[in-house]
């Protein structure tokens, strides 16, 4: 008798053990749910913004090396101070869930394997996207160090408001600096690599987007979420 106490003690505490560990995963997953949510508003808008990007960067190059940039320094210049500007592009993910599964030991309370599998994939696609944005980075240092051969920083300067908002209004023509053809070349050697960087992001960033989707819905298959 005593050992069936024990053993039914010990199975009633197993229980009490599993169905905790059922709710935490439980909890999880709607926190998951809700990350993977905005991670694919976010990728929706860095995709708009980043077709945007690509037509701006066009018509800046597309300005600059014409036969008389001059006559269109207003343009060249809007463009010019939003080329190196990245908030509005850079994917920061909501990966709060997904950090605390991985250093908690949390991932354990995943017992579906598709579910597991398909989390540790988005999390290197995560880490992936992180690393085109640093590299994205690099290569506007290196257009900010031959953009002051060409532009005048006190007209971006007059460009933005208290909030560091771009606007187009100017009450002159404003005037480019005096840059020789090398400087173009190597200008235009730097437009090419962010122009070039910016389709490859986007294109991850479709890909990312997909990914995410379908993980959203094996998440709300899997744990019947709606």
């Amino acid at each position: 008798m005593l050992f069936l106490a024990v053993f039914c003690g010990f199975l009633a505490e197993y229980q009490l053990e599993h169905k905790i560990e059922k709710n935490r995963e439980r909890q999880f997953i709607n926190s998951l749910v809700n990350d993977i949510k905005s991670d694919t508003a976010r990728l929706n808008t860095i995709i708009f913004n980043r077709t945007v990007r690509e037509r701006r960067l066009d018509s800046l190059e597309l300005l600059l090396n014409s036969p008389s940039p001059g006559n269109y320094t207003k343009d060249i210049y809007l463009f010019a101070v939003t080329a190196a500007r990245t908030n509005i592009i850079r994917f920061i993910p909501s990966d709060g869930t997904i950090q605390q599964l991985k250093n908690s030991g949390g991932l354990r309370l995943i017992r579906k394997h598709l579910v597991a599998d398909s989390i540790a994939k988005y999390d290197v696609t995560i880490r992936f996207l992180s690393r085109q944005g640093e590299l994205e980075e690099t290569l506007i240092n290196d257009y900010r160090e031959i953009a002051p051969n060409i532009f005048d920083a006190r007209i971006f300067d007059q460009m933005l408001d208290s909030n560091n908002n771009v606007s187009r209004l100017l009450k002159e023509d404003p005037k480019l600096l005096a840059f020789t053809q090398k400087e173009l070349q190597h200008w235009n050697y730097r437009m090419f690599t962010m122009k070039a960087l910016n389709k490859a992001i986007r294109r991850d960033a479709r890909i990312f987007l997909r990914q995410a989707v379908n993980l959203l819905n094996t998440l709300r298959n899997e744990y019947s979420i709606e």
